[in-house]
């Protein structure tokens, strides 16, 4: 008979222990995953609070190009309405290599302009082409490393693989946060303060967004 009662709670004993080290498991691997992003963001969360105290340093670099005859013929000017559309392959590659510039993405085709813009995390850029003549002119502006990290903070101008790795990076942080969230319950019989803590981080935020916020 005692051994009959003894076998289920073997069993539960041996399930909670699995379930607990699973949760160990998945707690450190997504925190492992999720720290040097939880510390970039941590810290352009910072500088993006106080971005008018940080003073910027902006960059700028302009560069000229001409189109040969043989290009120039590809871009010339005709009847079709302003449209969005890439540059002629041979073009792209022609103004790619002399400006040192990405020329890829649609470019705004107007009656005698072609211009292709080129935004970047923590800075800006352009490119222009004059239908007429050829001229190709083209700046770069950068406003230093930590508006680099605050557009990378906000996803701007940062791509699509950027937008991937910040869908990763949330989904770890979830999982990171939902496994601490049990692993606090599991443990919060011989730590008193811990629901009064968890308490705390919530209703500190929510009393100044609803009393300070308007």
């Amino acid at each position: 008979m005692h051994g009959t009662t003894a076998a289920p709670a073997k069993v539960k004993r041996s399930r909670k222990s699995f379930w607990l080290k699973q949760l160990h498991m998945w707690h450190w691997m997504s925190s492992a995953m999720s720290l040097i992003g939880l510390l970039l963001f941590a810290i352009t969360g910072f500088t993006l609070n106080h971005a008018a105290d940080i003073e910027a340093s902006p960059k700028s670099v302009e560069r000229a190009a001409q189109l040969p005859p043989t290009l120039l013929a590809q871009v010339k000017p005709d009847d079709a309405p302003d449209s969005k559309k890439p540059l002629p392959a041979d073009v792209a590659k022609f103004v790619g290599d002399k400006l040192q510039m990405p020329t890829a993405g649609d470019a705004e085709w107007s009656a005698d302009t072609l211009y292709l813009a080129q935004p970047r995390p923590g800075g800006d850029g352009w490119i222009s082409i004059d239908r007429e003549t050829g001229e190709v002119t083209s700046e770069v502006s950068s406003r230093g490393w930590i508006a680099y990290l605050n557009d990378l903070h906000k996803g701007r101008n940062a791509g699509t693989v950027w937008k991937w790795f910040i869908d990763f990076f949330v989904l770890a942080c979830v999982i990171f946060s939902l496994t601490g969230l049990v692993l606090l319950w599991l443990h919060s019989k011989h730590r008193k303060s811990t629901w009064p803590l968890v308490a705390l981080g919530l209703i500190v935020p929510a009393a100044l967004a609803i009393f300070f916020i308007h």
